[in-house]
């Protein structure tokens, strides 16, 4: 896996020469590239301050006018929570938008609380009513992960759909639970994680999930990193066969749509963005860690103002309306946002059904475009929760 990442920076890098020499436009070759090696400084609830790395490039294959651009986004980072982040995020559009190739390759030495499950989970470890022999509330969780998700899209016609298949991969291994402060809390209990996986067959140390995907994609945005207009549909059955590595067989179904609408035609950073996203368990079990969660979305931007897996369930339904708006007369240098977000999940081994609890959030952010071309930016978000919840969010990109 190592291997197969550090063959991709590679193969980017020597893109660079080729795009810059270019200059007539072929099918599906590297035009245009450029790389923004950005240091990273970064900060989330979930990791703290994060040092390193974070690569963002974009880059076409083929002509501009015709071809939508490619973009990557890179992550080599330390932690102050003593965690390594390795991650690689890609959506490739070859010439003449025939296909898209959107990969999301992860391998994390890492830690993070985890509650238990639903959306009624409180901040601090207890009994969990519904279940008399385990906690609820923060449990702390180091783990590592193994991810690789892989998918091609072919163009319906001269459509902005798209069908494709895909290929997922994710290996937990190494789960340790523990309280941070074991000196206040008497380990009576089971923690959250280990009796869901026990009740349900799966190991407390180490599963995977492994199977394919049936894609269907509407893709009329004008550039992912940033829209500006538009919109994005995307529906994900995935099927996880034991036959294919994973531990029980279930599948699950994604679904998620984003609407961009300009309040200004002259300055189209003046804009109110919709999200509606939501996560089923179709049918089967799933192992703890690969329940859907909020902020284990592509690029972690679900529930500001929550950590990243506060809350978790069989189902998840999520949405999200935001305004964005330049904060200068005639440059695009500097903008802000302001967002609100709402989150429920299920849960049938608590009995909780969706929208029992709602958990809302909202903030404020500024940007920074660092390439108007490319419309690279650093974005930093401030988001409040339910229940004194709130986070520092520092990324690359907009938050969709």
């Amino acid at each position: 896996m190592k291997k197969a990442f550090l063959a991709s920076i590679v193969l980017l890098l020597g893109g660079i020469a080729f795009g810059q020499e270019s200059k007539v436009y072929e099918s599906n070759k590297v035009q245009d590239f450029k790389l923004v090696p950005l240091p990273a400084i970064a900060y989330n609830p979930a990791n703290g301050w994060m040092f390193g790395l974070a690569p963002s490039a974009t880059w076409y294959m083929g002509n501009p006018t015709t071809t939508k651009m490619s973009n990557f986004v890179g992550n080599l980072l330390y932690t102050t929570k003593k965690q390594w982040i390795f991650s690689s995020r890609s959506n490739i559009f070859l010439d003449e938008n025939s296909l898209i190739l959107v990969g999301d390759w992860r391998y994390f030495v890492t830690s993070q609380p985890t509650y238990g499950l639903g959306s009624s989970t409180p901040n601090d470890p207890s009994p969990n009513p519904n279940q008399n022999s385990s906690f609820w509330g923060a449990q702390q969780m180091d783990f590592r992960l193994i991810r690789f998700y892989e998918t091609i899209l072919k163009r319906i016609s001269d459509s902005n759909f798209y069908l494709g298949l895909g290929y997922h991969l994710d290996i937990h291994s190494k789960i340790d639970n523990f309280f941070l402060n074991e000196d206040s809390i008497e380990p009576i209990l089971d923690f959250a994680h280990n009796q869901y996986n026990e009740s349900l067959g799966f190991d407390t140390d180490r599963y995977a999930l492994s199977g394919i995907t049936l894609n269907a994609v509407y893709e009329n945005r004008d550039r992912a990193v940033a829209p500006y207009e538009k919109n994005f549909a995307l529906l994900s059955y995935k099927i996880n066969p034991s036959f294919l590595g994973s531990d029980q067989s279930s599948s699950t179904l994604l679904l998620d749509y984003r609407h961009y609408i300009n309040l200004n035609e002259q300055r189209k950073r003046h804009l109110v963005a919709f999200w509606a996203y939501g996560n089923f368990l179709v049918s089967g079990n799933l192992p703890y860690m690969n329940l859907p969660s909020l902020g284990w979305d592509m690029f972690g931007r679900t529930g500001r103002g929550y950590a990243q897996g506060r809350f978790r369930g069989e189902n998840m339904v999520y949405s999200e309306v935001k305004y964005r708006f330049p904060l200068q007369r005639f440059k695009e240098t500097f903008g802000g946002t302001l967002f609100v977000n709402a989150n429920s999940f299920s849960s049938k081994y608590n009995s909780e059904k969706l929208f029992e609890q709602v958990n809302p959030g909202y903030g404020l952010g500024l940007r920074v475009m660092i390439n108007k071309e490319n419309r690279t930016i650093i974005s930093a978000d401030y988001g409040f929760g339910r229940s004194g919840n709130s986070g520092f969010y520092l990324n690359i990109n907009e938050s969709f």
